[in-house]
């Protein structure tokens, strides 16, 4: 029999069975916030890069883009910007094509004897493609109104959709004269991917090439 502190006789030796106060000698068990701390993620070996950023890593998840090493890899967002250029210039076998069509203005439009390629940057959700025109309000990202211009180029000729997987798609809303790509006619209202390589061809002469890299 054990007589707990305030002066009970106890039938156990651990706490009082008549107030429940604790009796001497008895364990006490550790409370939630002594737990022990969780174990530290862990590093990779020595000189592991993440596979989509080359960062070192230094845990489970990477530091700059958050890739997961277990296997599950966060969704990729589209990278647009200064990786991305379109380089516009002026085709001769396909102003050809186009006189050869013999359409209405066609004795009209001369190839340009000097036409230097320009470069654009390619940023945002969309690049637009035309002509500059004040009167119309329309100030694309790619400007094709020269010198020399293009008369065949619509306004708004053709617009650029960046894609969630890094790459692009074009889309004529409905120019006057249509527009090409690698040589096949676009549909109207119609996405088609494009890449780096593909060459668009619109109004009477002239050509845009996706170029991946700094413009």
């Amino acid at each position: 029999m054990t007589t707990c502190p305030q002066g009970h006789p106890s039938g156990t030796d651990d706490y009082c069975d008549v107030c429940g106060a604790q009796l001497a000698g008895a364990a006490v068990a550790p409370s939630p916030s002594a737990a022990a701390p969780a174990p530290a993620a862990q590093a990779g070996p020595p000189g592991e890069d993440c596979p989509v950023c080359q960062t070192p890593r230094a845990g489970q998840f990477c530091e700059v883009c958050g890739h997961d090493y277990s296997g599950t890899a966060p969704a990729r967002v589209a990278v647009t910007g200064a990786r991305w250029e379109a380089v516009t210039g002026a085709d001769r076998a396909y102003y050809d094509q186009v006189i050869a069509q013999n359409g209405p203005d066609a004795h009209t439009i001369a190839f340009p004897p000097y036409c230097p390629e320009r470069s654009f940057a390619l940023a945002g959700e969309q690049v637009r493609i035309g002509r500059r025109s004040r009167t119309r309000g329309s100030d694309p990202e790619i400007d094709l109104s020269g010198p020399p211009e293009d008369p065949g180029v619509s306004h708004l000729h053709a617009v650029l959709l960046a894609q969630g997987n890094d790459s692009w798609a074009l889309v004529d809303p409905g120019s006057a004269n249509g527009t090409r790509v690698n040589g096949k006619p676009v549909t109207v209202n119609v996405p088609v991917p494009v890449g780096a390589g593909d060459r668009i061809h619109l109004g009477a002469w002239t050509v845009i090439t996706l170029r991946e890299g700094t413009p």
